[in-house]
């Protein structure tokens, strides 16, 4: 009878002969143009100070050294491994990634996700901003304009677990309504006067319940639960108020969570709910995500930030006032498509003294013939600056019927003109040109259109023209590297600040190749594309 095969957990008693075929020092291993070798080199140079600060003292060493583990986690997301068991694995199997260790022990996904998380948090954005100086140091940053550019990625959130505040909103006053009626009974049966209001609504509620148990306890109330028992007053007046405090709390949890957005997301609060480009329902489903800005100079990104309003009109100013505290200094000019154009983005950039070169939002549309036509346009009404009237296809007069002060969410503060035309009966361009019953209104905030005029001029300069075709190449290129090319479509952590953290080690280890394909192909010190002339 044959002997009965035995497998053995430790591979090698099987008996093969092996020989080593690696050799024991790596260094020859790893091409001497490697972007390995240039990433090591250039983080190697950082100040880890902050990050060392996130480890206690008194706690045992770290598995690996911090300054490895941020080498190991940048290169990993310079090579599309995002996942943390799949950089265990790379450790563990991957030449470069075992170069970087420089013989210490491999880390577990659980060490790389807890370093992730937890140490590296507050002290990634101070390490990126360090490695943007460095690549200014070395002339590789023209500081001349700042191509911006923003793009939604989904969060790592379940799809259908939103809130909606129009929704809260309606079923908490609902609620409201029941609330007040059922203080109206409790006051009658107890002879009291307690009250509900919007304002104060759950400390009435918190009252009431308290008013209720002590009134429990000093009658000696003895509660029934279960099929066929039969509930006393007070449990019945306790109980209900506890529904409403207990349902009050979940909508004062919902509100908080709000921050000023219509919606958030149950499995990621911060997360907000937006229509995504790569549709996987194809009906224009909004599902959770963040605003990515970017900030692009020379190909390199030099800043980047999380937001979660949905219209990159909002993002602007506070983009512009990070970059400028983190860079340390301020670009002269910015480039931005038409999704930033703002009156106040404008007027925040003049009292900088920054340059706009930002497509007007009907930059497009001026070029349609069917806007040309459209008489109903103010572009297409002749305008007489002395009279400050505006002259409508049938000749009649449009002329200044107030100034109204408009207030956006931020706090800025706008005028705007409202010009009435002198009489629109009997017009026979009323439909073309109206919907309105009366005469036609026409709202004109003349220090915007002086703003936009000034930035049309800009864009449409020659320079304006090389800033425009290089925003397209240099920022909008950037997001498809990062969304193809690296396959980054959706965040892995959860939570703005985690969030950030993932796209600061994306963007530097997009920098570190940028910089490495510039080396090897001899474009050092290049910092933008010409025009091709006709």
């Amino acid at each position: 009878m044959p002997n009965k095969l035995k497998y053995q957990k430790n591979y090698t008693v099987f008996g093969e002969p092996y020989q080593l075929v690696l050799p024991l020092n790596l260094e020859g291993l790893v091409p001497d143009d490697d972007s390995v070798r240039l990433l090591s080199h250039e983080l190697e140079e950082l100040d880890y100070s902050l990050l060392y600060q996130a480890y206690s003292a008194k706690g045992r060493n770290p598995a690996v050294d911090p300054k490895t583990m941020f080498k190991i986690l940048t290169y990993a997301y310079s090579q599309n491994i995002y996942s943390s068991r799949k950089i265990e694995t790379a450790c563990r199997r991957d030449i470069n990634f075992m170069w970087l260790l420089a013989g210490q022990k491999a880390p577990d996904h659980s060490t790389i996700a807890r370093f992730r998380t937890g140490f590296l948090a507050d002290a990634c954005e101070d390490l990126f901003y360090q490695m943007v100086r460095r690549l200014e140091q070395s002339g590789e940053i023209a500081k001349e304009t700042v191509f911006i550019d923003g793009t939604k990625l989904e969060a790592c959130a379940n799809r259908y677990t939103f809130v909606w505040k129009r929704s809260v909103g309606k079923w908490e006053a609902k609620m409201l309504v029941k609330m007040q009626e059922a203080a109206v009974l409790l006051n009658r049966e107890y002879m009291q006067s307690f009250r509900i209001e919007e304002s104060t609504r759950t400390e009435d509620l918190r009252r009431i319940c308290r008013f209720l148990e002590e009134t429990c306890k000093e009658q000696g109330t003895v509660f029934a639960h279960g099929r066929g028992r039969r509930k006393s007053k007070n449990q019945k007046y306790l109980e209900l108020f506890r529904r409403f405090l207990e349902r009050q709390t979940v909508y004062d949890w919902h509100t908080a969570n709000f921050r000023g957005r219509n919606n958030y997301c149950k499995t990621d609060p911060d997360a907000t709910f937006m229509h995504m480009k790569d549709d996987h329902m194809r009906n224009a489903q909004l599902k959770p995500g963040y605003n990515v800005q970017i900030a692009v100079d020379s190909e390199y990104i030099v800043a980047a930030e999380i937001f979660q309003d949905r219209n990159d009109v909002w993002t602007l100013v506070p983009f512009l006032e990070g970059m400028e505290k983190n860079l340390g200094f301020r670009y002269p000019s910015v480039t931005a498509d038409s999704g930033y154009e703002s009156e106040e983005g404008y007027t925040y950039l003049r009292e900088k003294g920054q340059t706009p070169y930002i497509k007007p939002q009907t930059y497009e549309q001026w070029k349609k013939r069917s806007f040309k036509k459209d008489i109903s346009r103010r572009e297409n009404m002749g305008y007489d600056e002395e009279k400050d009237t505006y002259t409508c296809h049938a000749g009649k007069k449009l002329t200044p019927l107030f100034i109204k002060t408009q207030r956006s969410r931020s706090g800025y503060q706008s005028e705007v003109t409202v010009y009435e035309c002198e009489d629109c009966g009997g017009c026979p361009y009323k439909e073309r040109c109206s919907r309105s019953k009366g005469n036609r209104q026409l709202k004109v905030s003349k220090s915007f259109l002086e703003k936009r005029r000034e930035s049309y001029e800009n864009i449409m300069s020659e320079r304006g023209i090389r800033y425009r075709m290089n925003r397209s190449i240099q920022a909008e290129g950037a997001f498809g590297i990062l969304k193809n090319d690296y396959e980054f479509q959706r965040f892995l952590l959860r939570g703005k600040r985690r969030v950030k953290l993932e796209i600061l080690l994306l963007c530097m280890g997009y920098n570190l190749n940028k910089l490495h394909a510039k080396i090897q192909g001899d474009r050092t010190g290049s910092h933008m594309y010409e025009v091709k002339s006709a």
